[in-house]
């Protein structure tokens, strides 16, 4: 069943009697966080999961409890994959192409925060490049191992209301860098980057859907002080709606409730080129504050297909 879930689900209650035997499934970011505990909930109904990590020997150590929980033929196996080198991109992606086995969902969850400027091997602003030009060619190249009926999940984040894209200026070489800024700019991408890839790909019945956590303490806030936490979550109590509970952190288990549900409970044709929170689509919410809901800008499908055309012309490589 699709529910009755909501903000306080974890995986194990969303998942709770589902057999995922014979479903194989890619997740990126498996060293730590959403990624182990998203790969453990799946292997442990029996699913076949691939996890890519940048740091190998850190994965092979932080997924111990995905092969000590997994079920009913489930398993793990693990690839090399630096989404801040396309090069590396490259290479897993063909990797993965000259093995041949399909996917039933590839769920792209590996990100950076919130971190200082700088820019990736390829020169890209570092949080534009890694969170979404790495999952651009990555998941585009590999785009043909998706069964029919199969998913993309993107995970992305409220983060999105800080900022649109800007396709003038990706690269912030001209306006004023800001670590959230830059944040939003690159989750607003990923919710964008699900949009497209679902108009591209649901005739052939698979389909694309971009998830928000929650807010959850995990390695992902690693540049965050205690002292922006903190601000931050006082700026979202102040717009919380009146009668509402105060902001609380979820747990890992919470957090990565939405990413599988979206993966395999959700029916397809409810949640494909949408953005979901707690569980459920979210419903657009362009006021003020980090307390539900999806920007329209997120959503536009025009904005959508330019931001394709223009990560197309970043990366030098054109998707069909």
């Amino acid at each position: 069943m699709a529910g009755p879930f909501g903000a306080t689900s974890t995986t194990g209650e969303v998942l709770a009697g589902v057999d995922l035997s014979g479903k194989r499934i890619l997740v990126t970011g498996v060293s730590a966080g959403l990624g182990v505990e998203t790969a453990r909930a799946l292997a442990a109904h029996g699913a076949q999961v691939v996890g890519a990590a940048r740091d190998l020997d850190k994965a092979k150590g932080a997924t111990e409890v995905v092969r000590a929980d997994a079920k009913n033929g489930g398993g793990l196996e693990l690839i090399q994959l630096d989404l801040a080198d396309l090069a590396s991109v490259r290479a897993a992606a063909d990797a993965l192409l000259a093995d041949g086995r399909k996917f039933d969902v590839i769920i792209a969850n590996a990100g950076v925060m919130a971190c200082p400027f700088g820019k990736t091997k390829d020169g890209f602003e570092t949080q534009f490049g890694t969170n979404h030009l790495g999952h651009f060619v990555f998941v585009n190249r590999i785009a043909s191992l998706i069964k029919p009926g199969g998913r993309l999940v993107n995970l992305a984040s409220a983060g999105h209301r800080f900022s649109d894209v800007n396709l003038e200026d990706p690269n912030f070489d001209h306006t004023e860098y800001t670590e959230f800024g830059a944040y939003g700019r690159s989750k607003t991408a990923n919710i964008l980057f699900a949009v497209e890839f679902d108009r591209r790909h649901k005739a052939q019945g698979i389909r694309a859907v971009a998830v928000h956590p929650g807010g959850i303490q995990t390695e992902l806030g690693r540049h965050m002080t205690p002292a922006i936490v903190q601000a931050m979550i006082e700026d979202i109590n102040r717009n919380t709606p009146p009668g509402a509970e105060p902001f609380s952190f979820k747990s890992i288990p919470q957090g990565a409730a939405t990413s599988v549900w979206a993966a395999v409970i959700a029916p397809a044709d409810e949640v494909g080129g949408l953005y979901c929170e707690d569980c459920h689509v979210a419903t657009p919410n362009d006021e003020p504050g980090f307390r539900g809901g999806i920007r329209a800008y997120a959503l536009d499908p025009q904005s959508a297909k330019a931001l394709w055309a223009k990560s197309e012309e970043m990366v030098g490589e054109t998707f069909n």
